[in-house]
């Protein structure tokens, strides 16, 4: 499995028993979504490789407490504390509406209502406060504030994000 075929849940935070269990801390909005798990990826060495879950339970809300399978003592623990824990993207909720994943978007035209498409979107910085569409207008990038109020529809059939964007933002690139 590559990592761009998965999605990051989280990571391996600390051991949790002498017998090899660990907590790992989900990020996620929903983990009661991640409660039962067979199994998971787990990064080592910059390779995916898969652990199978013998019991878990969710641990004060946002930590999995796991028992993976072939890992009994606390130095299997150790070795596997800080790594971090990675799903299929297949095991994704479905969203709808305006509801989006940030990678299911990379690609997708982006249109403003006033200006109609002015680029394609390339990825997301989320490392600021205010998550960014990265978009490319010909060898012009473009960022656009992925903000709740200006975006109009995610139209995933014809792959394009509408928006109603502030008058010379766009314009200030071009």
């Amino acid at each position: 499995m590559r990592k761009e075929e998965c999605f990051y849940l989280g990571k391996i935070a600390k051991k949790f028993s002498f017998k090899g269990e660990v907590l790992i801390y989900l990020d996620t909005d929903e983990p009661e979504l991640y409660e039962n798990l067979e199994s998971v990826f787990v990064e080592h060495n910059k390779h995916l490789v898969p652990f199978f879950i013998e019991s878990s339970s969710l641990h004060k809300n946002d930590f999995l407490r796991v028992r993976f399978e072939d890992v009994n003592t606390e130095e299997d623990a150790d070795a596997l504390v800080g790594n971090a824990i990675y799903l299929p993207l297949t095991m994704l909720p479905k969203l709808t509406g305006n509801k989006f994943y940030f990678h299911e978007v990379i690609g997708f035209e982006i249109e403003d209502q006033r200006l109609g498409v002015f680029g394609k979107i390339t990825s997301i910085n989320d490392s600021s406060a205010q998550p960014l569409f990265e978009v490319l207008n010909g060898e012009v990038e473009i960022l656009v504030p992925m903000i709740d109020n200006f975006l109009v529809k995610i139209d995933r059939e014809n792959k394009k994000v509408i928006m109603n964007l502030p008058e010379g933002l766009v314009e200030m690139y071009l």
